[in-house]
Order: C-alpha cells, then structure tokens, then sequence
C-alpha cells in the first residue's frame, strides 16, 4: 500500500490539510514518517516552481501522485458553475495551467470544490457548463498524458456531484477516457448508502484514493471500517496513492504520524465478512 498525505504549498483556509506552507520542511518531516508520497495541493501553478518541487521530491524518494485544485474557489472563489461566463473561463483556465506541472511530476490532477457548490443558477445550466469545462479540461490533458480525477463531495459542501454513480454519469457525458474519479472516505460516509458498493462501482475509473475517518480526523479516531473499505478498493485493481487528506487534529505532526501508524497496521488480504460490504 502506497501511502501519500495532503501539504498545501501555500497557506490556506482549508481546514482538512495536515500540512501548510514551507514545502521542504513538510516534505522532509513526511518523508520520515515513512510515507511513500505527498499529494500537493496547489492554488496557483504560477507560484511555484515545478523543478523545485522535483527536487524536493527525489531528495527524500517521495512521489507525488495528485494535484488539488480546491484552494483557486476557497481563496479566489473561480469555479466552472460560477453565473458569470469570465469568472467560469478563469476557473478553466487555472486548471489547464495546472496540466505541464502535473505531466512533469507524473501526478492527477483533482476536481473538487473547483467545479463549484451549486445552487447559483438553474441545475441545466451548471450541469452545461460543468460538463464543458471537464471536456475543454481533459482534451488538453490528455494531449500532455494527464489524468484528471472528479471527487463526488458530500451535499454540505456541494450539490455538483455528491456520489460515485453521479460521478460515473458525468465522466459518461464527458465522454473522455482521462477523466475518472477520486473517492474519499469522509464523504462517502455521508453519501453512499455502501461504501464497498460504491468502490466497485467505480471500479477502474477510481483514479485516486482519499481517506480519513467519519469525523475528518486521521484514520483509526473515527469508526469507518477502513481494512474493509480498502480491501474492497484493491480487490477492483486499484494500484495508486492512498492518501490522507484529514484535520490537522491534535496537529499535523501527531495527526500524520498516528495515520501512517494505523493504517500500516491493517491486515488487509484477509477474507471475512466485513471484507465483502463495508
């Protein structure tokens, strides 16, 4: 099991980042904690350094297997649903500016909250210009080999998108072979009546795994089922980053050390019947 944790290379107001800021300090921390990965979430391409980040990354022998997008809506509030049409051109194109970074660090690229919250103009008219943006989005990753991954978010966060067969429905309509999903634990806890139904719905267009536990704290301080729930995620063929994306609780040190510590205490592989339908 390849494990990764979320750092923002900026600081940022979202709370469910361990890390935040100085990058090299975070990913020095990480890397001896006996993770495999860091999972960058990024606001703006244009303020870092890719060739930096790479060399930060092979110093410590750690990929980095994703790139969030959230932070261009939570600090600048672009999105692809937003009502009005430069505000929805701006959101696309920071996500295309996003595209030569995650080729060069061999990362997906994540749609959450960058798509919007819905709820701002009539459901056809986001549900249009979703579907636009992720076709304009993907034809240009998929000329540079990128991948991108929607997260279906719980409804308290957004109404474009909330489970696994709503995802599987868009990618439909996109029609793009580079567009997948990320699942997250948290919000399918909220959202999908089985969370093992779900992940083998998803099956191999699950392009990226989150997790963290049914109070967004580390794995192992809620009650999610979680050598079940990743069980089930490897039985489909899903062979990416686990990566924990959680509430920096007590701290980031602790909250990151404790994750690791749990979840490469499973013992996963075994059959049972909590292994059939977490």
């Amino acid at each position: 099991m390849q494990l990764s944790i979320v750092v923002s290379t900026h600081q940022a107001r979202f709370n469910a980042v361990a890390f935040k800021g100085n990058l090299t300090a975070n990913v020095s921390q990480i890397a001896a904690l006996g993770y495999d990965g860091v999972e960058l979430a990024i606001r703006d391409p244009r303020l870092v350094d890719p060739a930096e980040i790479l060399q930060v990354m092979s110093e410590h022998h750690l990929a980095a297997p994703a790139i969030g997008t959230g932070q261009a809506w939570g600090e600048e509030k672009l999105s692809f649903t937003d009502p009005d049409a430069a505000v929805r051109r701006a959101a696309i194109g920071r996500l295309e500016s996003h595209i030569p970074v995650a080729r060069q660090l061999e990362a997906v690229i994540i749609v959450g909250l960058i798509r919007g919250i819905g709820g701002r103009s009539s459901a056809r008219k986001e549900e249009k210009w979703l579907i636009e943006a992720l076709q304009r989005c993907a034809d240009k990753a998929l000329a540079q080999g990128v991948k991108i991954a929607v997260e279906p978010l719980n409804r308290y966060e957004s109404t474009l998108i909330n489970t696994v067969s709503q995802g599987l429905v868009m990618i439909e309509k996109v029609g793009a072979d580079n567009l997948g999903l990320l699942l997250d634990t948290f919000h399918m806890n909220i959202e999908e009546p089985s969370i093992g139904d779900s992940i083998r719905a998803g099956r191999d267009k699950i392009f990226h795994f989150h997790v963290a536990d049914s109070n967004r704290w580390y794995p192992g301080a809620g009650h999610l089922d979680f050598t079940g729930i990743l069980d089930t995620l490897f039985k489909t063929g899903y062979n990416g980053f686990v990566s924990g994306e959680f509430m920096p609780l007590p701290d980031a040190a602790v909250s990151a050390a404790r994750a690791i510590e749990y979840l490469r205490s499973l013992k996963l592989g075994n059959t049972g019947s909590n292994m059939v339908d977490p």
